[in-house]
């Protein structure tokens, strides 16, 4: 028998290697929150890992490499990090971190902060700086009109107030 198809015994409880997670790539601007965040994903990780590895071979396989390659993953974000802090930038442009406030076709009053690809989180409004939201609204000033270019079609926005964002 070919022993390609045999398992070796020794084999048993190693993790199984997972391909790392892709990187986008598109600098990693991130906010001082976004940095924060990052840096606690990572120590959590790393929290995660060191149980796994006291637990030794009553660890399951598949836990361990999962931990193993998000650590490596959130570890390349930290590398590639681009801190951009809202302070000193200007409030007539929208910017990387800025607060914006839209009125879109049909008179819905929307307010959007753009925030590095790790921050995204629609629910509270935090969208990518690379999204073609971000990028409709990306240096637009308070009173121009923007497209934005949707899957679900275009919509016009009209840029209604500007903040620059927090540094925390």
């Amino acid at each position: 028998m070919n022993r390609a198809f045999i398992k070796d015994p020794d084999d048993t409880g190693r993790p199984e290697d997972l391909p790392d997670r892709p990187q986008s790539p598109h600098t990693n601007y991130v906010t001082p929150a976004g940095l924060r965040q990052l840096q606690d994903l990572k120590a959590d990780l790393a929290t995660r890992l060191s149980q796994l590895l006291e637990e030794g071979k009553l660890a399951n396989p598949q836990d361990l490499a999962i931990v193993q390659r998000d650590l490596r993953y959130y570890q390349e974000r930290l590398n590639r990090a681009v801190l951009i802090a809202s302070d000193g930038k200007p409030r007539d442009r929208v910017h990387f971190g800025a607060t914006v406030e839209v009125l879109d076709e049909a008179g819905v009053v929307e307010t959007y902060t753009l925030v590095g690809e790790d921050e995204v989180d629609p629910s509270l409004g935090k969208v990518s700086w690379v999204s073609p939201l971000g990028e409709a609204l990306l240096n637009a000033g308070i009173g121009d009109e923007v497209v934005w270019r949707r899957p679900a079609g275009k919509m016009r926005l009209e840029i209604l107030s500007i903040s620059p964002g927090t540094s925390g």
